[in-house]
This record gives C-alpha cells, sequence and structure tokens, in this order.
C-alpha cells in the first residue's frame, strides 16, 4: 500500500513537470527578449554605389542579401552631405545645425557632445543594453580645451552612453593615426609621447608639401602635412610609433573589434555601432581586394565594405543570435571620387554612377549629397525582399529605436527625432511629411512631400577645396518636383511662386533664431 502511494506521487510529479516544461517551451504569451541592434554605418557610400540599388559595374552580394531578407529605403536621407553632422544627428535626435560648430570637425576638436543630454545610445542603454561604438568617430574628443592625447581621452562616447568604444579618432586622412580604445591610445608608449597640431608643423616628421619622393599616394588638394604609412595627412604629428595604424588592416580591425564585443555580449541585448572607414579617403584597401573592382582603390573599398558586412552576418550566425538582431546598414552622406588624392577613382569610374540618377554628390545641396541606401533587416522576416519609398530620415532612429527598445520616449519632446517605427518596419509606407537637408554650408534645402525647396544662398558652384561636385548653391530660389525629376535638373520656382512661398515659410519657422558662419543667404 505504501509502495503504491509513493509510486502515485512521483508519477503526478513527473506529469506535473512535463506539463510545466510544455508550457514554458510553448507559452505565445512569454515576453520575447529585446532584439539585438547592429547599425553599420559607412561613410561616403552613395546611393548607386552598391548593386541592390542598382549598380552594375561591381556586386555586392552580402549587402545585397540584406536587402533580399529585409527593406530597402528608396526614399531615405542622412541629415546633412558630410559626416559630422550627419553622426551627430543619428546619435542624439536633433538636427547638427541647431547646435553652433557642428560642421566638419578637425581632427583635434573637444567632445561635440552635451553630456548631460540624452544620445542613442544612452537610451538603449537605459533599456538594459550594452551599446559599444567601433570605428570612425569624428565628433570629438576631450573637454574644452580638446584631447589630451598621452593622457586619457574623456569626456567621449563612454560619456554619452557608450559601455564601450574602439575609435579611429577623426577620419583616415586626419592625424593622430591610431585608434583609441575606451579612453586611451592603444599601444602608446609613455617614453614616445604623441605631439599633434593643425595650425603648425610639429616635430620632424616629414610631410607630403616637403617630402613627396616618400608618398605611395599623392594628395590632389590639401592632405600635405604629415606623412604616415607613406600618406600625406591633414594635421601635424609626431611620436606614438608604437600605436600608429596600418591602413590595409584597418577593416579587419574593426571586424576583429565588432566580433568581439558581439560575442562579449551575447547573453544580453546589444547595440552595436559599427562605423565603418570605408570607403572614405585615403582608399587602402587590404590585399585581398586590391586590383579586384577594376575601378581602382575606391571600387576595391566597396568590395572590402561587403566583406564587412559579410563578417557580422557569418559571426552573428556563429552565435546563434541572427534571428534575433536588427541590422541596420546604411551611409552617412553621398559619394564623392577625388576628395583629396589621386587614386583614380574619376578615371577609372567608368559607367558607375555612384549617386544613381541623383544630382550632386558628397557636400553638396542636391539629393546627390545627402539621399543614402537604408537597408533594415528584421530578425522576424517584416517586409523581407520588399522596396520602400516612405521619407525616411536618419534623424529618426533616436525615438524609433528607442520605442523598440521599450522606453517611454514621451519625455523626449523638444527633438527633431519622431517615432517612425512603423515606417521602418514596412508598416508605414508615408512616414515623414518633410524633412531638412543639410549641405557643407548649413541647412539650406527643405523637402516637403515630393516638393524640394532649396534658398537662395551667395556661395560657390563647385565645392571650392576641388571635388568636382555641384553644391546646389544659387542666388535665386530653387524649387524641384522630385517625382518627376528626381535628377533636380528643372528649377521650376518661377513657375510656383506660392509654392516657393510655403516651404521658404516653412523652413524659415524651422530655423528661427539661428545663424551660419559660412555662407548667409542672400537677401533679395
Amino acid at each position: 500500500m505504501r509502495y503504491n502511494t509513493i509510486l502515485l506521487a512521483f508519477l503526478a510529479l513527473t506529469v506535473i513537470g512535463c506539463k510545466n516544461k510544455t508550457s514554458e517551451k510553448e507559452d505565445p504569451t512569454k515576453e520575447q527578449k529585446q532584439p539585438n541592434i547592429v547599425m553599420i554605418y559607412a561613410d561616403d557610400l552613395g546611393y548607386g554605389d552598391i548593386s541592390a540599388y542598382g549598380a552594375t559595374t561591381i556586386q555586392t552580394p552580402a549587402i545585397d542579401s540584406l536587402a533580399k531578407e529585409g527593406i530597402a529605403f528608396h526614399n531615405a536621407y542622412a541629415t546633412a552631405a558630410t559626416c559630422t553632422p550627419s553622426r551627430y544627428s543619428l546619435l542624439t535626435g536633433m538636427y547638427a545645425w541647431r547646435k553652433k560648430g557642428n560642421s566638419i570637425a578637425s581632427g583635434d576638436q573637444p567632445l561635440l557632445f552635451d553630456t548631460s543630454k540624452p544620445t542613442l545610445a544612452s537610451v538603449l542603454h537605459s533599456a538594459g543594453y550594452k551599446t559599444g561604438v567601433v570605428g570612425k568617430w569624428h565628433l570629438g574628443l576631450g573637454g574644452p580645451e580638446g584631447p589630451d592625447w598621452n593622457g586619457d581621452l574623456k569626456p567621449g562616447p563612454l560619456e554619452i552612453g557608450f559601455d564601450y568604444s574602439f575609435l579611429i579618432p577623426a577620419t583616415g586622412d586626419r592625424v593622430p593615426c591610431v585608434f583609441v580604445e575606451n579612453h586611451n591610445i592603444v599601444n602608446l608608449d609613455p617614453a614616445d609621447p604623441i605631439q599633434v597640431n593643425y595650425m603648425e608643423k610639429v616635430g620632424n616628421w616629414p610631410t607630403g608639401s616637403e617630402n613627396s619622393e616618400l608618398l605611395k599616394i599623392k594628395p590632389s588638394q590639401g592632405h600635405a602635412n604629415t606623412i604616415v604609412n607613406g600618406i600625406s595627412r591633414i594635421g601635424f604629428m609626431e611620436g606614438g610609433k608604437e600605436a600608429l595604424w596600418d591602413d590595409e588592416t584597418i577593416a579587419q580591425e574593426l571586424v576583429k573589434k565588432s566580433i568581439g564585443f558581439i560575442e562579449a555580449n551575447k547573453k544580453e541585448p546589444f547595440f552595436l555601432y559599427l562605423s565603418t572607414h570605408d570607403i572614405h579617403v585615403p582608399r587602402v584597401p587590404n590585399k585581398m581586394f586590391q586590383g579586384k573592382s577594376g575601378m581602382g582603390p575606391r571600387g576595391d573599398v566597396i568590395l572590402q565594405l561587403d566583406w564587412t558586412v559579410n563578417q557580422i552576418i557569418s559571426a552573428l550566425k556563429a552565435q546563434q543570435l541572427l534571428d534575433n538582431t536588427l541590422i541596420i546598414f546604411s551611409s552617412d552622406n553621398g559619394p564623392v571620387l577625388d576628395d583629396g588624392y589621386h587614386d583614380q577613382a574619376r578615371e577609372l569610374v567608368g559607367d558607375h554612377k555612384p549617386a544613381g540618377n541623383l544630382r550632386g554628390g558628397k557636400y553638396s545641396a542636391y539629393d546627390g549629397g545627402s539621399k543614402i541606401p537604408l537597408i533594415i533587416r528584421w530578425p522576424d522576416g517584416k517586409g523581407k525582399g520588399t522596396v520602400s519609398n516612405a521619407m525616411v530620415s536618419q534623424v529618426d532612429f533616436f525615438k524609433s529605436l528607442g520605442k523598440l527598445a521599450g522606453v517611454d520616449m514621451s519625455q523626449y519632446n523638444a527633438m527633431d527625432s519622431q517615432d517612425q517605427l512603423a515606417t521602418l518596419t514596412g508598416e508605414d509606407t508615408v512616414g515623414r511629411t518633410s524633412l531638412i537637408q543639410e549641405s557643407f554650408a548649413g541647412p539650406l534645402s527643405y523637402v516637403k512631400g515630393h516638393w524640394k525647396y532649396i534658398e537662395p544662398l551667395d556661395g560657390p558652384k563647385l565645392v571650392p577645396w576641388g571635388p568636382i561636385i555641384e553644391t546646389g548653391f544659387e542666388t535665386a530660389p530653387q524649387l524641384y518636383n522630385l517625382q518627376e525629376d528626381p535628377g533636380e535638373q528643372n528649377n521650376i520656382a518661377q513657375n510656383h511662386p506660392d509654392k516657393v512661398e510655403d516651404l521658404q515659410a516653412d523652413l524659415m519657422e524651422a530655423r528661427k533664431g539661428l545663424s551660419f558662419t559660412m555662407f548667409k543667404p542672400k537677401v533679395e
């Protein structure tokens, strides 16, 4: 009798245990883990530079696979036609021109962020995400006096919400040519301190202007200061020999650090902002890609960028994280061929159209300056293989990704960022109703629906320091119907004075009380 009682009790417990395990496994109401977010942010990649957006001369299969598995946005914009303001807007949710001094940053600029204000990184961090930035920064480091290259480089990314950072401090063509991990330069020998100066030469290292025989890449304009790895840069430096990067392995180093961050944080939700050096100048591809594109170094580093994307996707698969990771691929601004070095980008471009059917490029007020590829792959397959023509701005990542992470974004009211999560998932096919574009001279373009207004600006017709790119600056108002004329070839301002007046008023309202330091609008 006692044996039967024990046996019945054991069978009952076994049934209950199996039921509980089944419930755990099959309960559809069980809370889903927050998706990881990986943002791969390319540099100077144009709307027409990848095969997913119509390029035929060059193939980018890894990026194409993202488009096949996600949503390709064909009406997406960075907020600016240059890198610093685009990156600032992406991370703060504010147009960069609202804060004085947010033009193209120098290599020794103090941190551009107010550390008391929220960023995309700090918002995601508050939601339990581990946050990391790897790659090009170009948003300043250090306090008001600028960076202390031989000490602790702070404030920096760690003071605005990132848990980990591994940086190219400014750009590949600016000194110092070193990596910064968290608060310090990697491999810096205290006995060989770094000196940096952007106003005058320091030390005795050779320069491009004085020792051109040492160069393996000749500058076309500017970029004639200190030589590092046979390439003359913007700015002067000396010291830190053990810390200098190898240009040919920058992409591999950034991939290595990115995968390391993914592996270290795979057990909790993470946000990785991988800001590639490619395809910015100087374009020095790894030996794996040299000569492979038939378009010279610029084409080769597009292949290297595609390799980077493939490596990150492969790492996510290897860690069984791909099915719970949101992948965002985009660029900081439009394309440029000659941006300071003779690397045959213009001579070997052939039939390739870096900006697609758009006018202008990097620096420009035309759409070629800030209309960019944007591909979003959702882990649950939302919008798989579709194209969206909804109007999207990168400034909206702040509120949209914050909402995705479960943060109450209603506390962030006075911002340019909008909650466009439904647009990013493909549910909303309209998106924004308007946005502002910033050229290298400041905000001067206003897009509303399919209409685009470019305010009168008394400035140069071409970028004044070398690149053969139309600025979009004219002394009379410009108005374009982007639906009928996406290449902005026909200025119809005189035919629609009422529309010009309405858009001009909207733009003036948006920028009320702001001042610009480069070119001021001409007063008619």
